[in-house]
């Protein structure tokens, strides 16, 4: 089934992708550029300031809000990134054109890049840029396995009344294994059952204030 998806503007002025039929934004109403900034940027990427190279990982490519301003950030602090996204349904780019981060951020000059993001090839690293190579996943979650290869997960899927199947213990051993020694995984998500599934798998929890509209967020230690 094709659902519907169109962009609505958030309450920092920022857009994002409303899919009706599940009544679901990509990202937060209260502000998408805020909720990334705040949640993925400064306490995940800031986070792990003390490695000048990562390899991340994100769970929805989605928008490629994540994306880029990761890029923008590498580009800034000259960091190496491998940037690994998974995305088992992705956006067309004549949807996502329509959306206001480059004019918003003053990014203009990053149109290209974003562009490129997008329509860059399936399953094989992308040179972005000198400093920031991209390879994604046309694929679900379940579906893929990696073993001690990421410095940093961008857990963004949507939310666990969405897609409860994405939340699980199966999920997050599966993310455990997936990280180097003392790798993170940061999410939006502080609901009781999630911290619980992450605990049990072996994660270090940290309950740490969310962005705009959330008490909490979560960041998870291997």
């Amino acid at each position: 089934m094709v659902l519907e998806k169109h962009p609505v503007k958030t309450s920092d002025g920022s857009s994002t992708i409303f899919v009706p039929e599940l009544n679901e934004t990509y990202h937060s109403t209260h502000g998408a550029l805020q909720e990334s900034l705040h949640v993925f940027i400064s306490e995940g990427l800031q986070y792990r300031s003390d490695l000048s190279q990562l390899s991340i990982l994100e769970v929805g490519f989605g928008t490629g809000l994540n994306a880029l301003l990761t890029f923008k950030k590498a580009a800034a602090q000259k960091k190496q990134i491998q940037y690994t996204s998974l995305e088992a349904y992705p956006l067309d780019w004549e949807v996502v054109r329509l959306l206001n981060y480059n004019h918003l951020m003053q990014m203009e000059s990053l149109s290209s890049i974003f562009e490129k993001m997008h329509t860059c090839a399936w399953e094989l690293y992308t040179e972005i840029s000198p400093f920031f190579s991209l390879r994604k996943f046309e694929a679900k979650l379940q579906e893929v396995r990696f073993e001690n290869e990421f410095d940093l997960i961008y857990f963004d899927a949507f939310s666990p009344g969405t897609q409860p199947e994405l939340w699980t213990e199966e999920i997050f051993a599966s993310m455990y294994n997936s990280l180097k020694p003392g790798g993170v995984l940061v999410t939006y998500c502080a609901k009781g059952t999630v911290k619980r599934a992450l605990k049990s798998v072996g994660f270090n929890l940290q309950s740490i204030p969310g962005p705009p509209g959330k008490r909490e967020m979560s960041r998870a230690v291997k």
